[in-house]
């Protein structure tokens, strides 16, 4: 029995594999426009204000987007989902390397976040098919790594590329960037399918597929007719789901208002210059790896639920949050450590909330499910640094104070624990209907 499952079990890693390289990819093309963003003010003419406005837009549109994917993976399938998105937004980074004015890039940046925004729920959906439960948090969180790797390594490779092999120039590093998503469609599309039956359908022997067709036809018309009790309202009338939906925004509101402005937060309020902020920049989003890995390890081995996760994470950037925005200036031995713990429960919880979300819900509604709550995380992602924006404070020595705007972090990191606090995890009892561990164990032991 052992050697027939063996080969499921090698493939499963693989897709992991895959699916993390081809997250990497995406983010890079995500932050690829912020690493190069000064060059680009100054190339096409673009005052702070557009800057601002490209920045946001991404998000925006990534948010609108996700709702109607969720549908997408749920009627379509996650491979034909997620490869349609590689290659969309792979071309549309390589058409950045040739924009032309604000307008040009405005359009550019709707497509890239039309693009992007397929892939996620695709591989949420594609890892709950090929991992069982008791793997969910560990399986989502080495995912998840894949943006955090791309936050702490991408800027110093993306630049390192454009000094190196073109001069300092920024566009031909769009037009190579593009390049690993159009191989990973391929391998993706090779090597990646959407549950390990459908593998296994094609390599089983034509005979022993017959013989069992009348026993995989009575269990698939008994599913068909238990699917139709798991309709599309079983999330919409779980109070879990809105308490999980508010974490997800503050968790991405806090995440990417800290991502947003911790670079001008280390050369204003600090006066780092440009090496020293590149080299303490990274040391969070590299903790954050290891903080994400144990986040998942603890949800599969010790708690089996998010939310003591979410109260550790959330209770511990309360005060962290508000401590930072006072450290006085030059007091790197404080503000270090400070960094480096926010690094560490910023990405904390990632992969337990990711796991939980999946291990509560069934396909046939996952990719839904994901959609609305991650377009409540992205409204956080595009919310926050607008709003942090405006709690800068200007001296009249033309420096810049960050105090408010970790104050406002801090708040709602205190939101996220309030919501944690109050959040039930109790097996949803219209769950037990269809019956899931039973009629497919072989593909949930894969």
């Amino acid at each position: 029995m052992k050697s027939v499952f063996k080969p499921f079990l090698k493939r499963r890693y693989l897709v992991l594999v895959l699916l993390w390289f081809v997250y990497v990819v995406n983010y890079l093309d995500r932050l690829i426009i912020t690493t190069f963003l000064p060059f680009m003010q100054e190339d096409l003419h673009l005052t702070p204000v557009q800057s601002g406005q490209l920045v946001s837009a991404f998000f925006f549109v990534y948010a609108l987007c996700q709702i109607p994917y969720g549908f997408i993976v749920d009627k379509f399938g996650a491979k034909k989902t997620m490869g349609v998105s590689i290659l969309l937004f792979s071309a549309v980074t390589a058409l950045t390397g040739s924009v032309k004015n604000f307008l040009h890039f405005m359009i550019l940046r709707f497509g890239l976040a039309i693009g992007e925004a397929g892939f996620y729920p695709g591989a949420a959906q594609t890892i709950k098919s090929w991992f069982p439960s008791k793997e969910q948090g560990m399986a989502m969180s080495s995912f998840s790594t894949g943006k955090t790797v791309a936050s702490a390594l991408g800027p110093v490779i993306l630049t390192t590329l454009s000094v190196y092999l073109f001069g300092g120039s920024w566009r031909p590093v769009f037009y190579l960037l593009a390049i690993p998503g159009f191989i990973s469609a391929i391998f993706l599309w090779v090597y990646v399918q959407n549950s390990p039956n459908e593998i296994k359908n094609k390599t089983q022997p034509q005979n022993e597929t017959k013989t069992k067709t009348i026993q995989t036809n009575s269990i698939l018309e008994t599913k068909k007719i238990k699917d139709k009790k798991v309709n599309s309202s079983i999330f919409l009338k779980d109070s879990y789901f809105y308490l999980y939906s508010i974490i997800q925004f503050c968790q991405l509101a806090v995440y990417w208002g800290c991502t947003t402005w911790l670079t001008s937060f280390l050369v204003k309020q600090h006066g780092m210059n440009i090496q020293q902020m590149g080299i303490i920049a990274t040391l969070p989003y590299i903790i954050s790896i290891f903080s994400m890995m144990l986040g998942g390890w603890l949800m599969d081995k010790v708690f089996h639920r998010m939310k003591p996760i979410a109260l550790i994470a959330y209770l511990s950037l309360v005060p962290l949050l508000l401590v930072i925005g006072q450290v006085d200036k030059g007091k790197i031995s404080v503000l270090l450590p400070l960094l480096l713990l926010i690094g560490f429960f910023i990405s904390f919880n990632i992969g337990a909330s990711l796991a939980s979300l999946q291990n509560r819900y069934p396909k046939e509604v996952l990719g839904r499910a994901i959609g609305i709550s991650n377009t409540c995380g992205q409204f956080g992602s595009f919310i926050s640094p607008v709003i942090a924006g405006y709690l800068v404070i200007v001296t009249a020595s033309g420096s810049q104070d960050f105090h408010n705007v970790f104050n406002f972090l801090a708040g709602i990191a205190g939101v996220g624990a309030l919501c944690a606090i109050f959040m039930k995890e109790k097996p949803l009892k219209v769950l037990d209907l269809p019956k899931f561990e039973e009629e497919q164990p072989k593909q949930q032991i894969l």
